[in-house]
């Protein structure tokens, strides 16, 4: 809350920018219309709803995901460069990629490139360990995290990045709309601010296939797979997976294999 002279305390909204521009843009761009008498009445008449804010803790937890997410992208990149001039060298290296042995036959190459973006991807994984303990910690203390990890292939960053992401799932009269939040299902435009969920979704379809072959969902994806493709697959049944863990946590139980 926030306090005026005129009318004493009164809450603060956040409101979404594009809903609002679309109501009330000016007409022009020097149009010189009262920047906060609009949104006001606008909240007033109900025009708009709006923005969810999470609290500080579902806040400081999407912050935490969202870090090791730049980690990983940062050690990612930091190994497509070793790549890159392998290929420029034309070298070729078997075995499994940037394990103590691979990394040992990089560094015999006397390369002082490769051996730099060796040293950023040792350093890059002592964060992404660390960041995982912290990852865990956060994931056992949130009740939401723990219902959602009960999903085979599900760990504990991805039940940390849905929980964080979802926040409070009251917001959501049906799942139908926080798949639609999630931007998994069709006709529904990619979001930033929801890319890292709908990602996390995805893999964890991958994974749940793996991970409980007799489940309901894993059998959806696999009759799927075979209509329409992997990917298509995949996204279809993140929808489904959320839909599950939207009566998941509304209803506050684990996850069933079996539910029709």
């Amino acid at each position: 809350p926030i306090y005026n002279k005129r009318v004493g305390y009164n809450n603060v909204t956040l409101l979404d920018s594009d809903l609002t521009k679309t109501i009330a843009a000016p007409k022009k761009e020097t149009d010189r219309t009262d920047a906060s008498r609009v949104p006001a009445d606008l909240l007033h008449g109900e025009y708009v709803a709006g923005r969810y804010v999470p609290d500080k803790k579902t806040l400081e937890q999407r912050q935490l995901v969202q870090y090791r997410e730049r980690l990983i992208r940062q050690r990612t990149a930091a190994e497509n460069s070793v790549h890159g001039i392998l290929l420029q060298r034309g070298i070729e290296i078997p075995g499994i990629t940037f394990t103590k042995t691979y990394c040992k036959k990089l560094r015999a190459l006397n390369d002082y490139r490769i051996d730099g973006f060796l040293e950023q991807i040792d350093h890059l994984n002592g964060q992404i360990t660390e960041t995982d303990d912290k990852v865990r910690v956060a994931a056992r203390a949130n009740s939401d995290a723990m219902l959602i990890r009960s999903i085979p292939g599900i760990d504990d960053y991805s039940a940390l990045a849905i929980a964080s992401e979802i926040g409070d799932i009251g917001r959501f009269s049906d799942s139908h709309k926080l798949c639609a939040y999630a931007r998994v299902i069709p006709s529904v435009r990619n979001s930033p601010d929801t890319m890292t969920l709908r990602r996390v979704l995805t893999e964890c379809a991958h994974a749940h296939a793996i991970h409980a072959k007799d489940s309901d969902i894993t059998k959806f994806y696999n009759r799927l797979k075979k209509k329409r493709g992997t990917s298509r697959a995949a996204v279809a049944t993140a929808s489904k997976m959320l839909r599950v863990i939207f009566w998941m946590l509304k209803d506050r139980r684990e996850f069933v294999k079996n539910y029709g």
